[in-house]
This record gives C-alpha cells, sequence and structure tokens, in this order.
C-alpha cells in the first residue's frame, strides 16, 4: 500500500509535466491554440486521475468504493477546473492580440497615458520605440547620455527619464527609452524576433537618429548585456559606459533574479499555469506562445504578477513593479548572452564603471565578469544611500563624476564589503 501511495504521488507530481509536453507536442503539429491547449489540459486531467486513483486505496465495501469514487471524482473536477481556468483566462483588463503577423504591432494594453515629452523612433530596423529626451539649456558636451533599462523587459520610461534626466544639469542630453517589445514601445508578431542582435541594431539606429559620433550608456541590470553588446559591436561608437548592477555575462543566461523572482511564478510562489503554459510554447513555437496569449494578455499577467510579489527593498523601487505596460514576451524569452561576447570585450578600450550598492539585486561575481571582461573597467562601491535600482542621490553623484571627469574612486577588493546585502 505505501509503495502504490509513492507510485501515485510520483504521478500526481508528473501531471503538470505531461500535461505540457501534451502542449508542446500538439502546437507542433496543429496551429490552432484551442487544439494544443485541450490537449494538454486534457492529458493532465488524464495523468491527475491516475495519481488519485494510485493513492486512494480501494475499499471492500460497496459503500466504500462508491464514496472513493465520489472524492477522486471531486478532487479531480475541482483541481482539473481550477488549472483549466487558470491557464485559459487572460488576466483582467487584457484584450485580445493586435494585428496579425508582419511588422512590429502597437504597444499592449494597460499601458497608460503618454509620460510628459513621450515622442517615437521610427527606426530602419522596423522598430518603433517611445523615448523622451531630456536636453539642457545649452548643450555643453556632444556625447548624449542613453539610458538602458533591465528586466529584461521591465521599463520605467517616466520614472527613468526624472531620475536620469537629471544628467542634463552638467550640459548633457539624455535619452531614455523603452526597448523593443516592452513598455510604450511596440511589440512583433513572432517573439523570436526579439534578442541581443535586434537590441545592439535598434541601439545603433538610434546613435544615427539622433546624430552623435559617440554615445555615453548608462545600463542597468539585464541592460548592462546590451551595453556590453554594444560596446562589443561598436566599440568606437561609446565614449563612457556605466552599468548599474549588472546582470552576469554568462553564455545562455536567460532570466535576471529581477523578473524571475515573481515571473514565471505568480502569487504565492506557486507556479502559475499560464505561464507555465506559454514558457513552453516559447520554445517550440514562439508563434504558437503568441497565438495563445497575445502580446495585451502576457503584458497586463507580467504587470499583475509584479504588483502582487512581496515587497522586497532590494529587488525595486517602490512604484516601478506596479507600472503598466512591461513586456511579457521579452521577460519570458529573456537575453540569452553569445559565448564570444567575453572574448570580444577584450577589444574594448572605452572606459566603463561598474556600480554596486549596498542594496543589490544581481550577484556581486557577475560585476567581477564585467571587470575582468573589459580591459578599462573598474569597480565603484555605492553604500549609504544606494538603492537596488540606481535611484539614490549617491549613485546620481558617482555617475555625474564619471561621466563629467571620470574622477571616481575605486573599489579594489575582490569580494563585497562590509554591509553588502546583496546575493554573493
Amino acid at each position: 500500500m505505501a509503495g502504490r501511495a509513492l507510485t501515485g504521488v510520483a504521478v500526481l507530481a508528473l501531471s503538470p509535466v505531461a500535461g505540457l509536453a501534451a502542449l508542446a507536442g500538439t502546437a507542433m503539429v496543429a496551429g490552432e491554440p484551442v487544439a494544443f491547449a485541450v490537449a494538454g489540459l486534457a492529458v493532465f486531467a488524464w495523468v491527475f486521475l491516475l495519481g488519485l486513483l494510485l493513492c486512494v486505496p480501494r475499499p471492500r465495501p460497496a459503500w466504500g468504493r462508491r464514496l472513493r469514487a465520489g472524492a477522486v471524482l471531486a478532487v479531480e473536477g475541482m483541481v482539473v477546473w481550477q488549472v483549466s481556468s487558470a491557464t485559459l483566462t487572460s488576466t483582467p483588463g487584457s484584450t485580445t492580440q493586435g494585428p496579425g503577423p508582419g511588422s512590429a504591432q502597437g504597444p499592449g494594453a494597460g499601458v497608460p497615458a503618454e509620460v510628459a515629452g513621450q515622442r517615437e523612433w521610427r527606426l530602419p530596423t522596423g522598430s518603433r520605440l517611445a523615448y523622451v529626451r531630456v536636453a539642457p539649456k545649452r548643450v555643453t558636451r556632444p556625447e548624449p547620455v542613453v539610458f538602458l533599462h533591465g528586466g529584461p523587459g521591465v521599463g520605467d520610461l517616466a520614472g527613468d527619464a526624472a531620475f536620469f534626466g537629471r544628467l542634463a544639469a552638467a550640459g548633457f542630453q539624455v535619452y531614455v527609452y523603452d526597448q523593443l517589445g516592452a513598455g510604450r514601445s511596440a511589440r512583433l508578431a513572432d517573439p523570436a524576433g526579439y534578442g541581443l542582435d535586434r537590441d545592439v541594431a535598434d541601439l545603433e539606429a538610434i546613435r544615427r537618429a539622433v546624430r552623435a559620433e559617440r554615445l555615453n550608456l548608462v545600463a542597468r541590470d539585464h541592460g548592462a548585456r546590451l551595453a556590453a553588446a554594444y560596446l562589443a559591436d561598436h566599440p568606437d561608437r561609446v565614449s563612457r559606459a556605466v552599468l548599474l548592477s549588472p546582470a552576469g555575462l554568462a553564455p545562455g543566461r536567460a532570466a535576471d533574479r529581477s523578473v524571475a523572482a515573481a515571473f514565471p511564478l505568480g502569487p504565492g510562489r506557486w507556479p502559475d499555469p499560464r505561464t507555465l503554459a506559454v514558457s513552453t510554447l516559447l520554445q517550440v513555437d514562439p508563434r504558437a506562445a503568441h497565438a495563445f496569449a497575445g502580446d495585451r494578455g502576457l503584458d497586463a499577467h507580467l504587470t499583475l504578477t509584479l504588483r502582487r510579489r512581496p515587497a522586497d527593498p532590494c529587488l525595486e523601487r517602490p512604484g516601478q513593479a506596479g507600472t503598466p505596460g512591461h513586456g511579457g514576451y521579452v521577460a519570458l524569452a529573456g537575453r540569452p548572452v553569445p559565448g564570444s561576447l567575453r572574448s570580444d570585450l577584450a577589444r574594448v578600450t572605452a572606459p566603463v564603471l561598474i556600480v554596486k550598492g549596498a542594496c543589490d539585486t544581481q550577484s556581486w561575481s557577475a560585476a567581477g565578469e564585467y571587470r575582468r571582461a573589459l580591459p578599462e573597467a573598474r569597480l565603484a562601491y555605492v553604500g549609504d544611500g544606494a538603492t537596488a535600482s540606481g535611484h539614490g542621490n549617491a549613485h546620481l553623484g558617482v555617475l555625474r563624476a564619471f561621466l563629467t571627469d571620470g574622477d571616481v574612486p575605486a573599489y579594489e577588493g575582490d569580494g563585497p564589503p562590509p554591509g553588502y546585502r546583496g546575493p554573493a
């Protein structure tokens, strides 16, 4: 009996895996979302029922068998109903996807009204990117500052423009934009089109659009990967770069703690069936994932999930987690880095400042990867007043000092100092 019960528990645990496998397998041969969704849920229901029957012993009396059957069917019905509802129901407030396959789509549902000064780049790459330009009274520094948000797919155009726009007081033009697939920028009909190569091409097109010979890059967590990839491809087009709490350079790493802490794990820390389904479909057929859950639904789903996650002062600054318009597909797909990126950075001669704060979301070892890969990189540690998102006055002072004259005290230690509260 004990062996039968253990087998039943194992079968119950495998039922979601079986359902996801059926979902993916059917999606590879059937393009209709209804077909592969029903197939996945049917296999899950059948395997879950088998697990329940193995777990509950079969009594000898007839009335006992009837009672067992009723209890098993009640549990089966409740669980299957909950999983089916969570898998098939879009987030409240979301709508169906926008225009069909083709070029970039408009921003997802739930996007707030335009922020002050919002404009749009229509780039030769085909991307349509929302941005804000903050200009000084008189431009005294010809190389503008361009901010690269993190996530991936988690931006805050209004908040980032308000904070990093303060660098305009030093004579810089400051540009803050939502990367493709995030915030108020356009979405792609095929999620497979997202990636570092596309982001780098967009950033180079931005440099040409603003008619700058070189750029000053300020990047946060995932944005540091984009900055590194751009440095590797266009080393002569960067004047200086600042990497705030950078995500690591490990090849194939696809998710950052800032997003992975809440997505695809939903409220209550249990796997979210809808997100797991989309994640699985993205691995086998991105277009099938897009047909199953359009941009608007997945964007709203990510925003709601981030709002509900437990408060963590080392994760994001207050307010950003609730900003509508996050990029759901960009967040799920992540941004794996190519294996050659680390060696390509050895040719970069531009000065790079890596900034770590006392309250940090990314690991200390990730900062070390950039420090070793970039010949002209140095590390600065910001203790008192530091925030994980890099939105403190201490961070702003370090940024301004490095971008204007480069005089920033370097942290020489290999390990984190006392008082550091981030991951090792």
